[in-house]
């Protein structure tokens, strides 16, 4: 089971984007890194393709961040927290913070 999922709200912990809250948008596990929403901006110069309807131009996009950078958000916690693992009654594997012990999978 992965400890960062997409859609999870995580928190930056370092770099140039410390402190940031955001949203994964793509985890890439062979690499370790996470794309999040807001987060590590970078600019590319993008050719223009009129087939596709791209316009030519500088953009800015989200590049990836490398999954120890970001910790999970907890609620409860209001705050980046270490994940851990407990398997419920029904036979659950849930992910649970580790200062409360909330689960954080609904």
């Amino acid at each position: 089971m992965q400890r960062i999922k997409k859609g999870d709200d995580v928190v930056v912990r370092s770099g140039k984007d410390a402190g940031k809250r955001g949203t994964v948008q793509r985890v890439l596990p062979r690499d370790n890194r996470v794309v999040v929403a807001n987060a590590n901006m970078v600019k590319r110069h993008v050719r223009p393709n009129p087939q596709a309807g791209i316009a030519g131009g500088i953009q800015e996009r989200e590049a990836a961040l490398d999954l120890s950078k970001v910790n999970p958000f907890c609620r409860t916690c209001n705050k980046g927290v270490r994940i851990g693992f407990k398997t419920l009654e029904d036979g659950r594997k849930v992910r649970v913070c580790r200062s409360c012990g909330e689960a954080l999978d609904s």
